[in-house]
């Protein structure tokens, strides 16, 4: 969401808030990824995800030792290799490198797509728990903090209006 959609939702509660003024105002802030972490659901969406890298990871792992013990017989000092034989282990090595190099940036595009859908798949539920929570709970809006690492969108907040724990318990209830 950008600078512009963010005022554009902050003045929309100044407005509702002064519609309302004279009645409690309910709001209430929560960290996303503090659900993630802390839910079963997350955490077990977290796991799936880690596995399948640590998966991925082990093929990388082997082609990387491979690769290493090609390199060191095109290396030997010792070798007897004819120069044909070295040259076929050569290109042999080089075939190899370039479909290592291919693998891994596959892998690498595979693990970031499996993480961003996750992410947003988790994040409509975890918007559908926050909104039961505030009906339950009669909040006016429940704000995502955001983090260090992405744009802050609560810059400052009073420690009750965190509301993360009730949602974490909505969304277990929810996913479970």
């Amino acid at each position: 969401m950008g600078r512009t959609g963010i005022i554009t939702i902050l003045g929309a509660l100044m407005l509702t808030v002064t519609a309302h003024a004279g009645e409690p105002v309910k709001i209430g802030v929560i960290d996303q990824q503090a659900v993630m972490e802390q839910s079963k659901t997350g955490k077990a969406a977290m796991e799936n995800v880690k596995t399948y890298s640590a998966t991925r990871q082990k093929i990388i792992d082997e082609n990387e030792r491979e690769l290493e013990e090609l390199k060191q017989a095109l290396s030997d000092p010792k070798s007897t290799l004819s120069e044909t034989a070295m040259r076929e282990k050569q290109e042999q090595f080089q075939t190899k490198l370039e479909a290592y190099e291919k693998r891994l940036q596959d892998f690498n595009r595979e693990i970031q797509k499996k993480h961003l859908d996750m992410v947003s798949e988790y994040s409509k539920k975890i918007a559908e728990a926050a909104q039961t929570v505030a009906k339950k709970g009669g909040y006016l809006a429940i704000l995502d903090k955001g983090s260090d690492s992405l744009f802050r969108v609560v810059l400052y907040h009073q420690a009750a209006l965190d509301v993360t724990e009730l949602v974490v318990k909505e969304f277990d209830r929810q996913n479970n």
